[in-house]
């Protein structure tokens, strides 16, 4: 198998004010899932999904007759993105693809060119590869040291001080088989905690492989691309930033 995806989606959507699982919510008259899957179709061979205990069997009920091969699994407890993610470890041993690609499932206004530019960073096998994009009142920033080697991630939401313009993820990464199985489960052994959420967070890992090895970023295609649905307002954005590619204006 060439690429696996993860995709932890075990949010309730209260902010957005969804009455429906956060993945199911609508965007421009489709769920979430609905663009998600579409997205990347052509790319990985296998979809695991990651939901809150309360969602499982209205996903799975989504699910019912799509050609995709999806797994759902269920997170227990909220303890963050890290956990989430190495609940899809024994799917991933199984299927022993090349590449784990893993994607939040509010990241809906991820470009197809963003995504055929991250398959084409793939070669040499960096430990991890992921775009990024740069922006004012960044939420998340990637600190590099003096030779561009990321070194730290900072977190708006955990009271870091944050630049006035940043770079952030976009909420898409691939790592290496072995990055996933060898160096994120020793990671996860220690990984700290967020000082204000006390969350056990996936993006600490990035420096931690940049330290052992090849991370390759790459620019975004659009700066929409690094929203994250949260809100009706990021809502709004991303079905407007959808509408406007799909009449070829972007």
């Amino acid at each position: 198998m060439d690429r696996l995806l993860i995709i932890p989606a075990a949010g309730l959507g209260s902010r957005l004010g969804a009455h429906t699982p956060k993945l199911l919510t609508l965007v421009n008259g489709r769920p979430m899932l609905d663009h998600l899957l579409a997205l990347y179709a052509a790319v990985v061979e296998r979809v695991v999904l990651v939901v809150h205990p309360s969602a499982r069997n209205t996903v799975l009920g989504a699910l019912e007759g799509r050609p995709e091969a999806v797994d759902v699994l269920v997170q227990e407890q909220p303890t963050g993105m890290l956990d989430a993610i190495l609940l899809a470890r024994p799917a991933v041993e199984a299927a022993r693809p090349r590449r784990v690609w893993i994607t939040w499932c509010d990241q809906v206004a991820i470009h197809p060119r963003t995504v055929a530019r991250l398959v084409e960073h793939e070669a040499g096998d960096p430990l991890v590869a992921l775009p990024t994009c740069t922006s004012p009142s960044p939420y998340i920033h990637l600190a590099r040291d003096e030779s561009g080697r990321i070194v730290r991630v900072l977190h708006r939401r955990e009271g870091d001080a944050m630049p006035e313009v940043g770079e952030s993820d976009a909420g898409l990464f691939s790592l290496s088989q072995g990055a996933f199985l060898d160096l994120l489960g020793a990671f996860a052994a220690n990984p700290g905690t967020g000082s204000a959420t006390g969350e056990r967070n996936f993006l600490p890992f990035i420096p931690r492989a940049a330290a052992l090895g090849s991370v390759v970023t790459f620019p975004c295609t659009e700066a929409a691309e690094a929203i994250g649905v949260n809100t009706p307002e990021d809502l709004a954005v991303a079905e407007r930033t959808l509408r406007l590619r799909a009449r070829g204006t972007t």
